[in-house]
């Protein structure tokens, strides 16, 4: 007697597997997750010794990877929708020395300086996505203009008010500020200092600082790191408007007949990834206590590596925020490992060449799984 019947009844087990095996190929955390596994089981291998997987050595690529994961979830949205923007280091620097001017030079409480800069960096971003949706040109163009015009402005403003491109001073007035400390504090201070009495994790032995746990708190940039991880795969995954940023990203026109807000939907994106760009700013300012005309340089495209290593096509439509924190994630533990390691600094940026030029050929293989081209 035929197995057909039973094979149509309960399918065939080979189709199944080669099913699930296609579904975990087109994952685009895949990348991502792959490249997080070898990172760190090389750095395991040679530099477990050096400290780098001590206490002060996982908060260092801790902080390090914050750093990218801010600006790579916005970054990894718009990609997604179908867009770039280029201006987002540009816009660090500029959000910064904002900070500083209103608070420092013009002597604003910093609670208002830093929401004045987040209002003027979101409707940069507004302004960013409103001239590529009337234009029709590509965000690329429109996007690298605005990376010169902030940078101009970065240098400007303070060499024209103060003689200077760095202004500090930011510490000391922002002392007791309660929106400082959302920006530039520490959480788990007790806990961590409990871990020192009990010696899990090392402390200082002399000084003014004896018996303190080295490592004190988790910092806010951590802190805002993780939040926005989070609520960014919650709105991509979870919500109709993430269908929308696919939709918007995959096919333009089918979306705008299907009734989606594309053009809505863009803007929106530039301005949360200006939102981000002025999150890692904020952070940086308040951990430094100064602001600078150089900062944020060449952010922009270390947050598209990011995101690209965590499985976003270039072309949009496809993405995951998981697997772009996985990218910010390799890059903190890769630059701080090669420290640790030895290794000379430099062969950092041939890390990311390396690693850019092997996602984008995962992507391009991903894609044309997905759309059946040869």
């Amino acid at each position: 007697m035929s197995d057909a019947p039973n094979a149509a009844a309960g399918g065939d087990e080979r189709i199944k597997q080669r099913s699930k095996f296609r579904e975990a190929m087109i994952r685009p955390e895949l990348g991502g997750i792959v490249g997080t596994a070898i990172v760190f089981a090389l750095f395991l291998l040679f530099a477990f010794d050096s400290g780098m997987f001590n206490s002060q050595g996982i908060m260092n690529w801790s902080q390090v990877s914050a750093q990218f994961m801010i600006i790579a979830v916005g970054a990894c949205l718009l990609m997604i929708a179908g867009e770039f923007d280029l201006s987002v280091g540009s816009m660090i620097g500029f959000a910064g020395m904002m900070i500083a001017i209103f608070s420092v030079t013009l002597g604003w409480p910093v609670w208002m300086a830093i929401i004045t800069a987040f209002i003027l960096c979101i409707a940069l971003g507004a302004l960013n996505g409103f001239i590529v949706i009337r234009t029709g040109l590509p965000s690329f163009i429109v996007t690298l203009a605005f990376l010169f015009i902030l940078r101009g402005f970065t240098i400007y403003f303070p060499q024209t008010i103060e003689r200077k491109t760095i202004i500090g001073g930011i510490k000391d007035v922002s002392e007791g500020d309660w929106l400082a400390a959302v920006f530039g504090g520490k959480i788990l201070t007790g806990f961590f200092q409990w871990m020192g009495d009990a010696g899990i994790i090392a402390v200082f032995e002399r000084g003014s600082r004896a018996g303190q746990p080295v490592v004190d708190g988790v910092p806010m940039l951590i802190v805002w790191a993780l939040i926005l991880v989070v609520l960014g795969h919650i709105l991509l995954t979870k919500t109709k408007f993430g269908n929308w940023i696919f939709a918007s990203g995959g096919d333009a026109e089918a979306a705008r007949n299907s009734g989606v807000p594309v053009n809505r939907v863009k803007i929106l994106m530039f301005m949360f990834t200006a939102f981000c760009a002025c999150v890692f700013a904020t952070c940086q300012v308040m951990e430094f206590g100064s602001a600078g005309a150089d900062r944020g340089l060449l952010k922009e495209f270390e947050a598209i590596i990011a995101v690209v290593i965590g499985g976003a096509l270039l072309t949009g439509g496809y993405g995951s925020v998981i697997g772009a924190a996985l990218g910010a994630l390799i890059f903190g533990v890769v630059q701080q490992g090669l420290f640790f390691a030895g290794v000379e600094s430099s062969l950092f940026r041939v890390f990311l060449g390396v690693i850019l030029l092997g996602a984008v050929i995962l992507n391009t293989y991903i894609r044309r799984i997905i759309t059946g081209e040869r």
